[in-house]
């Protein structure tokens, strides 16, 4: 059985994060091409939102991927998206969260892929705003093992990625650059 991570460093790390994000920020670039650092946030509250209706195996809810559009962001988002990451932690501390099978992104899987996604989607995101916003980054080791044993590609996986091609980095990085490296996103990443 593979290790139950506890989402919580994680989780509060991301909400530390927002915290430090002015609101004349919102609209610098990301390391996800597709999304200013807005942009970003609002998918961190909506993904936030979706995994704890995963944790508690709720089918209630928007499926797909969680909405990205800074124009969501209301007076108080981060306050609000600070709980809804409190929540997430909380969820996946739940007795059964980790056990049978749950949906999520509008697909059934294993609530313990699941719970694996959930983390390393704030550790990834978080990793994102930290270098948008220019501010410093470090990952839990916990968090950073589960992402690996998520995202290294299986028995002769080729370079396409759970997210995107996988951007190679050299086999002594650090975990965290293998992380974003087989994320889809380049370690190197910084604003223009």
């Amino acid at each position: 059985m593979t290790p139950r991570p506890d989402l919580t460093p994680t989780a509060r790390r991301m909400a530390d994060l927002l915290a430090a994000v002015d609101d004349g920020q919102l609209a610098l670039p990301t390391p996800c091409p597709e999304f200013t650092l807005g942009d970003l946030i609002d998918h961190v509250g909506g993904l936030s939102a979706a995994f704890v209706r995963t944790a508690r195996k709720q089918s209630k809810g928007p499926d797909g991927a969680p909405s990205a559009d800074e124009a969501r962001l209301e007076d108080g988002w981060r306050d609000r998206i600070t709980r809804q990451l409190a929540e997430l932690a909380d969820a996946w501390r739940e007795p059964g969260s980790w056990e049978g099978m749950t949906r999520a992104g509008g697909f059934d899987l294993p609530a313990e892929v699941a719970g694996a996604v959930a983390l390393n989607e704030l550790l990834v995101h978080g990793w994102d705003v930290a270098r948008a916003s220019g501010q410093p980054f470090t990952a839990d080791p916990e968090a950073l093992g589960s992402s690996l044993r998520l995202l290294e590609p299986k028995d002769g996986a080729g370079s396409e990625g759970l997210f995107g091609p996988i951007v190679q980095v050299p086999a002594d990085a650090p975990d965290l650059d293998r992380v974003i490296g087989l994320s889809g996103r380049d370690p190197g990443w910084t604003p223009r």
